[in-house]
């Protein structure tokens, strides 16, 4: 199964990287149109602070930090291979770090899981059934695992979409899948409710 997810997170690098820059640009921004729809009436949400050439976060964050919602991104530890939790008033203070992440070291607010009602996950690859493919380190399934009262919100360019991902038990499927295409939901058996 771990050469069948290496060959797929080959795969899904190599597709995403024909895109333009303008087209991840304007993918993102209608990504974003989305995800503020769809994030509307959440007080405390979580969202990966993006790097090239993945879906673009930071506008998402700043637009988030306008309406008043409190917004929670993570930080890598690689020692305990767990996420470690601050609060972004500010994007202007992410910087790369871990994996070249952009982190605010230096400038943490802790938040606390609890609090948090949606997350937004970066994807290298996803399929219909809901399952999603990360970057193999599994820091985002043990968060979700521990934390399972979460919104699952994964977001992704249509291309990364792949026929089938193979699936364990340690591997957390998403509740919405948000792409430039449309917002796809799955309840917690994984079985498509609505597409948009």
């Amino acid at each position: 199964m771990s050469q069948t997810k290496a060959a797929l997170r080959q795969q899904a690098k190599e597709t995403r990287s024909l895109l333009s820059p303008a087209e991840i640009a304007e993918n993102s921004r209608i990504i974003r149109q989305r995800l503020l729809d769809l994030l509307n009436g959440f007080d405390t949400v979580m969202v990966y602070a993006s790097k090239t050439p993945e879906v673009e976060t930071k506008d998402l964050i700043a637009d988030l930090n306008r309406r008043g919602v409190r917004v929670v991104v993570p930080i890598i530890e690689r020692e305990t291979a767990s996420l470690r939790l601050s609060y972004l008033p500010d994007p202007a203070v992410l910087r790369p770090s871990t994996f070249n992440v952009p982190e605010p070291i230096g400038h943490e607010l802790p938040a606390r899981p609890a609090d948090i009602e949606a997350v937004v996950i970066p994807m290298l690859a996803f399929d219909a059934a809901g399952n999603r493919l990360g970057y193999g380190a599994g820091y985002y399934d043990r968060f979700l695992c521990r934390y399972p009262h979460l919104q699952r919100i994964g977001i992704a360019f249509s291309c990364q979409r792949t026929e089938s991902i193979p699936a364990d038990e340690n591997d957390v499927k998403m509740d919405c899948i948000v792409t430039e295409t449309g917002i796809t939901r799955y309840n917690r058996r994984g079985i498509t409710e609505n597409y948009k």
